[in-house]
């Protein structure tokens, strides 16, 4: 049997196969559906650089699927790496017709589309960190598994990038804090079967949001994220633009999306940008 840890073809770690991008075409690329076409590539720099730089061509609903990214970028211009086939990395091409201030909110209703896409087909519990992180629970501890990278493409498009962590080895974890599907006690790291479930989520999340004008109380968004949201409700470090810090409580999220911190001075800030650190668990 191959080694788990070889590099080389699609095949090259059987418990790794590659993505059926045929059969995933067929099940998602349907006539009256969000997805208008689906390309899976064996590698490449950053999905979402590269669906950035055809956004004007694109109809919306473009998918583009890497199974392997070389130089995938998080928020704070972080990289992400993994091995070839261990996850998810794929970026989607958005143009919602909803007010400015309002696009804040669509990773956050990413978030809440992921996870619910993958807690139904991996039965792995997830949560939310505000505002695009997707944690899991690997013995005992709080650990990162997945990202998600909004930016703006041309005139009206949205790129919005998602990496998760599926089969990556405890061997294999970039740092003590990552996590992935597989340590987290995932039923299945079917990665076909993963990818149409958050596909679909993202697809009826989006449309609600979208026909509720970006509403997010309308759309039902905020509280669906509020319900996963391990921030809400724990005491916070928020690292902020010009080496400033914020330190107190996550109490709720404004209407734009931003996270609103109550500080022991009595008084509360909405943080719209920045790092955020949990300082202590939930209750």
């Amino acid at each position: 049997m191959t080694s788990p840890n070889a590099s080389g073809g699609p095949w090259s770690d059987l418990e790794r196969p590659p993505l059926n991008a045929r059969v995933l075409r067929q099940a998602l690329l349907l006539p009256e559906g969000l997805w208008s076409s689906l390309d899976v590539v064996a590698s490449t720099g950053s999905t979402n650089s590269d669906l950035a730089a055809r956004a004007a061509e694109l109809p919306e609903g473009a998918v583009l699927v890497a199974e392997e990214q070389t130089s995938g970028r998080g928020r704070l211009d972080r990289t992400w790496s993994a091995p070839a086939r261990s996850g998810l990395f794929l970026s989607v091409l958005l143009k919602p017709d909803v007010p400015a201030h309002r696009l804040g909110w669509l990773p956050l209703l990413t978030g809440v589309a992921a996870a619910t896409g993958l807690v139904k087909a991996a039965g792995a519990d997830i949560s939310l960190k505000w505002p695009n992180d997707l944690l899991v629970t690997v013995d005992g501890e709080e650990r990162k598994a997945g990202g998600i990278l909004a930016e703006r493409a041309g005139e009206d498009g949205v790129v919005v990038g998602l990496g998760v962590n599926v089969s990556l080895r405890a061997e294999e974890l970039p740092v003590p804090t990552a996590g992935s599907l597989l340590l987290a006690g995932a039923v299945s790291t079917d990665r076909d079967t993963l990818l149409r479930a958050v596909l679909r989520s993202l697809a009826d999340w989006y449309g609600a949001w979208v026909r509720a004008d970006g509403d997010p109380e309308a759309s039902g968004v905020r509280a669906a994220y509020e319900a996963d949201c391990a921030t809400l409700g724990r005491r916070v470090r928020a690292d902020l633009p010009g080496e400033r810090m914020l330190e107190g409580e996550a109490v709720s999220l404004d209407g734009d999306g931003r996270l609103v911190v109550a500080t022991e001075g009595g008084g509360t800030e909405a943080v719209g940008a920045g790092d955020i650190v949990h300082l202590r668990a939930t209750g």
